[in-house]
């Protein structure tokens, strides 16, 4: 890393005085619950909008007393599964992209920039063309295994070189191995048409499709990658400070970065496994996040975990509406809303590197 990049987007949280950090809290406080607010919102909305319009009102009699009409099939077999998939996987990468932020201070890092998300694609095609496996349970530790390979192979070619891991390199070396393996990834798809039928819809990025058995299978990793991770603000908050200032406030930086490691493979890999590679929403949140709060940590993870369902559900919600009565995957509105948002911050580390 070159002198100056912890600087700016990811410099340490600024030292306040009590009363300033008192008015801060509250008001940083008040936007989680507004982002709670928009987190509930967004899952009525999920649950209400889709070919068949269903009122808010009638959505909720239907949660609390289901019956046999078409409505409430519509809400609890389609709706329900696909909005705690909206609620999980969004909550999984957003985080994921914080946390990776935080534990490299590169205000680029994305589970589908760095490479992560294809790591878990053409692991899962591996074990679907080669070993025949179709069942989730199986497939996610593939999936793991895939994210985690991906991206030590990402950070050793970006920090090949005389400058280093910057965010820059890091994410051209990201750009360029995903784009690898998704063509190794495709020519496997090639070799058994019949067997990828499901897997080509899969790789979209699609939260509709799915039951509830892809939720129950992977909800259990979400939900340990997801403490493990919120356990790390304050630890990431002293390493912010350099190592050395990180020891010394009782901080082990390489236990830190081992739990930081083994929560973005489980965030990422059971994201993946269940809805498929969406890309941009662990960038686009934790800098929403970051704007928002500032640099501790502890908030950007809360608001990243409360914000990222939100992208995501209004994502697939758009998707529904905008070709509708067709529809268009969660996966690529979230693409159309990530990419500029890459091009500006890159643009932005460039200039100031000038």
């Amino acid at each position: 890393m070159t002198a100056g990049e912890g600087v700016g987007l990811l410099a340490p949280p600024p030292v306040r005085p009590k009363g300033g950090r008192a008015r801060g809290t509250a008001l940083r406080s008040a936007g989680a619950l507004l982002a709670f607010l928009l987190l509930v919102l967004a899952v009525l909305a999920s649950l209400a909008i889709g070919s068949k319009a269903i009122p808010a009102g009638d959505v909720v009699r239907l949660l609390l007393h289901p019956d046999n009409s078409d409505a409430a099939h519509v809400i609890h077999d389609l709706r329900v599964p696909r909005t705690l998939l909206g609620i999980g996987v969004g909550a999984c990468l957003a985080l994921a992209g914080a946390l990776m932020q935080a534990l490299t201070r590169n205000p680029l890092a994305d589970p589908g920039i760095l490479g992560v998300e294809a790591g878990a694609v053409i692991a899962i095609a591996a074990a679907i063309g080669l070993f025949g496996l179709q069942d989730l349970g199986g497939l996610v530790w593939f999936s793991f295994a895939g994210s985690a390979a991906a991206a030590v192979v990402v950070y050793l070619i970006g920090s090949s070189g005389r400058s280093g891991a910057t965010p820059v390199r890091l994410a051209l070396a990201g750009t360029a191995v995903s784009a690898a393996l998704a063509s190794a990834t495709q020519a496997i798809a090639l070799t058994d048409p019949e067997a990828f039928k499901q897997y080509r819809y899969w790789g979209t990025g699609a939260l509709s499709g799915h039951d509830m058995t892809v939720v129950t299978r992977t909800v259990p990793f979400m939900v340990v990658g997801l403490i493990v991770a919120m356990s790390l603000g304050n630890s990431l908050n002293a390493l912010a400070l350099g190592d050395d200032a990180g020891r010394a406030l009782g901080v082990r930086p390489g236990r830190t970065r081992v739990l930081g490691v083994i929560a973005v493979t489980l965030l990422c890999g059971a994201a993946t496994a269940a809805v498929g590679p969406i890309g941009f929403v662990g960038l686009v949140v934790a800098q929403a996040a970051r704007l928002a709060v500032g640099q501790d940590n502890r908030w950007v993870l809360l608001y990243s975990v409360l914000l990222g369902p939100v992208l995501l559900l209004v994502s697939d919600i758009v998707g529904r509406l905008v070709l509708w009565p067709a529809e268009l995957e969660a996966g690529v509105v979230t693409a159309f809303v990530g990419m500029p948002v890459f091009l500006a911050l890159v643009r932005r580390r460039r200039i100031a590197q000038l």
